[in-house]
């Protein structure tokens, strides 16, 4: 069975879909549905309430800039729910800033980092263009004391090594899928499997052979797939690994 670490099922994408029969027919046993904003929080939680297979997770993602700004005792609130398993995503994206000053997106990573260490729930961590300084406030504000993933990584093997050092798992997408990601493909090639989850993000990013349509869940098991070629092991191998690593990071918030 494959799990699916990380995707937005409850955008609009999906509505009315049969997202979650594809999913059974693919071998995909759970899918961690991750918030992006407070104010789409609660179509997220009901989703993880109506499924015993899918969970939640409740943060606002670095590139939102509108809507309610989270602060530490929120986030701990709204984690205390029993199907909500991790705090974010949240992290650093420079890559298309909506504003000339990043501070604020600074200041609420490091809020995420410190509700998730009062939770006692790990940390799903988005980092576009903004590797050094996503490791640097990780290390500043003790992101190791609550673990999480890095989720889509694209970066470097040293950014790779760096987060596991830390604690943190490695979440790959659809991506490595991709004849461009040449350098990633030679970071996961390295990458042990016992750091290792897989995802979709979608509705984005699907991989090959659904390159440019629509992402769902079902489509996790290409990833897992090529990661299995990449490392000359069955699929079976990658499958289990990437799931028994999912509840070993995630198990603190099943049990909350």
């Amino acid at each position: 069975m494959f799990i699916d670490s990380h995707c937005h099922i409850d955008f609009p994408d999906f509505t009315g879909d049969t997202v979650l029969a594809n999913m059974q027919a693919a071998q995909v046993s759970h899918a961690l549905c991750v918030s992006v904003n407070l104010e789409n929080f609660p179509r997220v939680l009901a989703l993880a309430c109506a499924h015993d297979n899918v969970f939640a997770s409740v943060g606002v993602h670095p590139d939102h800039d509108e809507g309610r700004e989270p602060d530490v005792a929120e986030l701990v609130e709204l984690a205390a729910h029993p199907r909500v398993v991790a705090i974010g995503e949240t992290g650093l994206d420079y890559y298309r800033l909506k504003r000339e000053d990043v501070d604020w997106q600074r200041a609420r990573f490091r809020t995420h980092i410190r509700a998730a260490r009062v939770a006692g729930k790990p940390l799903i961590i988005h980092t576009r263009s903004a590797a050094v300084d996503t490791l640097a406030i990780m290390e500043e504000e003790g992101a190791e004391l609550a673990g999480g993933v890095m989720h889509c990584f694209t970066e470097s093997w040293e950014v790779a090594q760096a987060a596991m050092a830390l604690g943190f798992y490695i979440s790959l997408s659809g991506i490595v899928t991709f004849k461009s990601a040449r350098d990633l493909k030679e970071v996961v090639r390295r990458l042990p499997l016992e750091r290792l989850l897989i995802e979709t993000d979608s509705p984005y990013l699907a991989p090959v052979p659904h390159r440019g349509k629509r992402n769902e869940p079902a489509y996790v098991r290409h990833v897992a797939e090529e990661i299995a070629l990449l490392k000359g092991l069955p699929v079976e191998d990658v499958a289990a690994a990437s799931s028994r690593n999912f509840f070993t990071l995630f198990s603190a918030g099943m049990s909350a």
